[in-house]
């Protein structure tokens, strides 16, 4: 079970503060795996790291009584100057995992080669994707956070973390992000919502679905409204 109470998270622009999450309560059960569509901007993200304690929300408070991953593939919280072996060494004694079988899943899946004990500092960005998703897989949660977005990688890695992902859903719950219907509907059996800083949750992923394109079409409604008006103001400072 994950709950959120009051949630509020707001970053400083240049244009002012802007709010991302404001004043969220929900209750995301256990044993569903929960789909969460958004547009791009809508704080899907956010929302996932404020869950898994890399961010902390400005108000209210996150609680959940199942052992949560971080985001799949985030790649934050690694240390530069150390290798990758020792990282994961490292990541593995936090999470009580056993040392050798996690750093041997993490050098056969990022198929790093002799990089692996090279300083993560020297990696490229692709290497460190792969790094990143061999650590989060290499644990075992209760609850995987996903961020659809973050997929990276050519076919054949796309398809050998697919893979891997399909197992631990078959032990584990997942908790998605995404923009992208299909993705939710493949493998969430529970979606919500995020739109303008508030979060509805559907007992149903269909009406969750049904409740996002809707909010897409009127978005493309108003964005092509502006247009016009914005066509007809040229015209008339033209004439």
């Amino acid at each position: 079970m994950i709950e959120l109470e009051h949630v509020t998270k707001t970053y400083r622009t240049r244009k002012g503060p802007h709010t991302v999450l404001d004043d969220i309560s929900v209750h995301l059960p256990a044993g569903r795996n929960v789909g969460i569509l958004g547009v791009n901007g809508a704080g899907k993200s956010t929302l996932l790291r404020l869950l898994s304690g890399v961010e902390k929300p400005d108000s209210g408070v996150i609680r959940n009584n199942v052992r949560l991953s971080w985001p799949l593939g985030f790649r934050g919280g690694f240390q530069g100057k150390l290798s990758g072996r020792e990282n994961a060494k490292f990541v593995a004694r936090i999470y009580g995992a056993e040392v050798q079988p996690f750093i041997e899943f993490v050098e056969q899946f990022s198929e790093l080669g002799k990089f692996f004990d090279q300083p993560i500092y020297t990696y490229s960005s692709g290497m460190r994707a792969r790094f990143a998703f061999a650590v989060s897989l290499a644990a075992d949660f209760d609850c995987y956070l996903v961020d659809e977005a973050t997929a990276v990688g050519d076919q054949r890695f796309k398809d050998r973390y697919r893979q891997a992902f399909e197992e631990r859903k078959q032990r584990a719950d997942i908790l998605m992000v995404s923009h992208n219907p299909e993705t939710i509907r493949r493998d969430c059996d529970m979606g919500a919502v995020l739109h303008q800083g508030k979060i509805t949750l559907y007992d149903d992923v269909e009406e969750a679905i049904d409740a996002y394109m809707e909010i897409n079409r009127s978005a493309k409604q108003a964005a092509r409204l502006r247009q016009t008006k914005g066509e007809s103001q040229d015209l008339k400072a033209d004439s």
